[in-house]
């Protein structure tokens, strides 16, 4: 017998804190990371491109969210540690993406941003 099966009020609890752990993480996310793709996306795209290069960043986005979606439970059944290094590789991948090829945009014009990508390719 689970010790928390004894623990009638800590059982009552458990439907709560996994939808508070929900709302934390889906509120931390929304005012972390979550919102970095779009104001790339709004930043670093000249006006002529926007929306074709908008809606490919888009779909890039949804499909890289549906791949996870997808195959996490698949691989949960076969490793679950595999998986969350899996994943934590390819965010390290992310990090270091980011930090060589995505410009630094603070404080830059539109056109001072277009230029230095002009300038590094």
């Amino acid at each position: 017998m689970l010790w928390i099966q004894g623990q009638s009020l800590l059982l009552e609890w458990v439907p709560f804190l996994a939808v508070g752990g929900v709302l934390i993480y889906i509120a931390a996310f929304s005012i972390g990371m979550g919102p970095v793709p779009w104001v790339i996306m709004s930043e670093i795209f000249p006006i002529n491109v926007k929306g074709i290069a908008g809606s490919l960043v888009v779909l890039v986005n949804w499909s890289g969210a549906w791949a996870v979606s997808y195959t996490f439970n698949f691989l949960m059944s076969w490793t679950s540690p595999g998986t969350f290094y899996m994943y934590s590789a390819f965010a390290a991948m992310t990090i270091i993406f980011v930090a060589k090829m995505v410009p630094e945009t603070k404080g830059k014009t539109l056109e001072e941003i277009q230029a230095s990508i002009r300038r590094e390719t």
